[in-house]
């Protein structure tokens, strides 16, 4: 069975460091890269147009994102990130995701270089550590491309 490596991205810097750490770690032991975006729920759409038109904005996003962060790993290692977008809280939305996959070994998430971690790592570190049917990776932020490399 081939290890997948779940990275929750967001707009964020520190989501860099854990998408390169889980794309060196794939390329490295033969595994996949999954991208989870969570788009937060819109307060009121009036057309399924509206929230579809969204969603693929946020897809396009992060392709963008996965493309120029990890672009030199994937096409070395010949690995393509599947990138899936979910809507809803994002933590719900990670766990449910994570339910419902066997083939995930550890869902890899980064944590702010100072202040509050963010809430999905403060959740799964937390009141909801152990609960997972994976393990939890959580990469400090503040890690440098060296420092990725050597760890992974």
């Amino acid at each position: 069975m081939s290890r997948t490596y779940l990275v929750v991205i967001d707009d964020s810097p520190e989501a860099r460091a854990a998408l390169r750490f889980a794309a060196r770690r794939a390329a490295k032991t033969g595994g996949a890269v999954e991208v989870l975006a969570i788009v937060p729920p819109q307060d009121f759409v009036q057309w399924g147009g509206v929230q579809a038109a969204i969603e693929e904005e946020h897809r396009l996003r992060i392709e963008a994102s996965v493309a120029a962060n990890v672009g030199e790993i994937v096409d070395a290692a010949g690995i393509k990130p599947v990138i899936v977008v979910q809507q809803g809280e994002p933590v719900s939305a990670v766990r449910a995701y994570v339910g419902t996959r066997s083939d995930i070994a550890a869902l890899v998430l980064a944590a702010a270089p100072s202040g509050d971690p963010g809430p999905v790592v403060t959740n799964f570190t937390g009141t909801d550590a152990g609960k997972l049917p994976c393990i939890v990776m959580i990469i400090p932020g503040s890690m440098s491309d060296e420092q990725l490399e050597a760890l992974s």
